[in-house]
């Protein structure tokens, strides 16, 4: 099973009222007016003046459309936002009151020479794997789950768990973006090199992506390894696990019973095998991801499953499923696979990034604060990002773990209250051990707290003001944070 492919959500609740779900297929260009948007929370219902798919390949038609929308959303004072999946939980790919545009096409071109693709902005990863699939290669770096967009994961400098790799922007080489003012530039980190990082990990708040070229690394079979050890060790073997050059693919779990919370680790690395050849296709979600995926769910509310999923995870599961397996397989892993399938609850992300040093006071801080909630906290994954030097709101300016977190929220004013409280606390320690938040998820972090985790988000929004006077490109990341600063 893929690994931090927790975060199962209504598809309904996720892509709102009307709007088109994926299915391989594609729909012809539909606006929809007077409509909302809502993302995967479920709880970022938002008003929006026109929502409009676009289907144009990367090509002058897509080109004039995007210049349209601009130029009409400018003349209106209306916000303009993209938006792939919207996987954000806070808004943060919905312009209130504005135009929301989605691109749908899956658009793939590789180039083996230099092993690189150039890919549609709108194209999911599921569109890429396909591609490459078949030609020997595999995205350097993605998203953990495929059904995301190519541009959006720039936009919000994702990573996956391929090592010694940092956040997806790293591997892009150049991409094409429409500036606010109907300007079209082609950017990569020698030209144009400030509007490439500001862009990466900017949120769409910089211009509107057409296209990337980016990295992509020979597919090849993979086989794991399991070690438990102490939660305490698990930073010192993780960074030798890094370090290795035999190793592909790392993470690692933390055990989330309450009686022994956060006090074991497993790591999983994957090694390539001595055969390369006759590599078979990427499959989809096999019997092993489904039947965790009814076991994940199981563990609400009930300490007993928690540990049954933990010795699930840390013994039968190696025995069973330790074999082999291509690179491709193991992310082409969709999200829908633990749709939680309950209208009362909502599946809730955080993810902190720590350095190894402070890691032990990661742990104290989680210890402290999460079990104090009444949250149902079901899942962390623990990936490595690499260092930083580019994205200008860059998350990991040092070499980090990343902590990714799944909660069960109630759908109701007492979750949500609770949830922005416990957020509150947990992302004020971890930001005094000199680590870091990701801003994708609910906004209940304060303007303070943004400020010490990104302590170069007023140089973001300078360079944003500059490019964009009439605030053009707008979201409630913008609405909420970044327009006060």
């Amino acid at each position: 099973m893929a690994a931090g492919a927790f975060g199962g959500w209504h598809l309904s609740r996720w892509l709102g009222p009307g709007l088109p779900v994926y299915d391989g297929t594609r729909a012809p260009d539909a606006i929809q007016t007077g409509t909302t948007l809502n993302d995967a929370s479920g709880l970022s219902s938002t008003p929006v003046h026109k929502h409009l798919t676009l289907t144009a390949s990367a090509d002058e038609t897509l080109i004039a459309a995007i210049r349209r929308e601009l130029a009409e959303a400018r003349a209106e004072r209306r916000a303009l936002n993209v938006g792939a999946a919207r996987h954000s939980m806070g808004g943060q790919a919905i312009p209130r009151d504005g135009t929301a545009l989605t691109f749908a096409n899956g658009g793939v071109e590789i180039d083996s020479t230099t092993q690189t693709y150039r890919v549609h902005a709108g194209a999911r990863w599921s569109e890429v794997i396909a591609a490459l699939d078949p030609a020997g290669f595999s995205p350097k770096v993605m998203q953990s789950n495929n059904d995301f967009g190519v541009a959006a994961t720039y936009s919000v400098n994702a990573h996956g768990w391929p090592v010694p790799f940092g956040p997806m922007g790293s591997t892009v080489r150049s991409l094409r973006m429409i500036l606010p003012s109907g300007e079209l530039v082609t950017c990569s980190p020698t030209q144009n090199a400030d509007l490439f990082n500001h862009a990466m990990g900017g949120y769409g708040l910089i211009g509107v992506i057409v296209d990337l070229e980016v990295e992509m690394v020979p597919n090849t079979r993979l086989v794991p390894t399991f070690d438990v050890l102490d939660a305490s060790a698990f930073a010192t073997r993780f960074r030798a696990a890094v370090d290795d050059p035999d190793v592909s693919m790392a993470y690692g779990r933390l055990n989330v019973e309450r009686a022994q919370f956060f006090e074991k680790a497993l790591l999983v690395t994957y090694r390539e095998t001595a055969d390369q050849t006759d590599l078979p296709a990427a499959a989809g979600s096999g019997w092993m991801a489904h039947a965790a995926s009814r076991i994940y769910r199981a563990q609400l509310g009930n300490e007993a499953m928690k540990s049954f999923r933990w010795w699930n995870e840390t013994r039968l599961g190696p025995a069973l499923g330790s074999g082999e397996a291509t690179r491709n397989a193991l992310i082409n892993e969709p999200v829908r696979t633990l749709d939680d399938r309950d209208p009362a609850r909502t599946d809730i992300l955080h993810e902190y990034f720590i350095g190894f040093d402070a890691f032990d006071d990661f742990l104290i801080a989680c210890r402290e604060v999460i079990p104090a909630s009444y949250q149902e906290f079901l899942n962390v994954t623990l990936r490595y990002v690499a260092q930083d030097t580019q994205s200008t709101l860059a998350f990991a300016p040092q070499p980090r773990i990343a902590a990714v977190m799944s909660f069960s929220q109630e759908m109701t004013q007492r979750g949500e209250a609770d949830m922005a409280r416990m957020t509150h606390a947990l992302i004020e320690r971890i930001v005094a051990i000199g680590g870091a938040y990701y801003l994708p998820y609910r906004p209940h972090a304060t303007l303070d707290q943004l400020t010490a985790a990104y302590p170069r988000a007023v140089k973001f929004t300078q360079a944003k003001r500059a490019l964009d006077p009439d605030l053009v490109l707008r979201n409630n990341l913008w609405d909420s944070y970044l327009e006060r600063l």
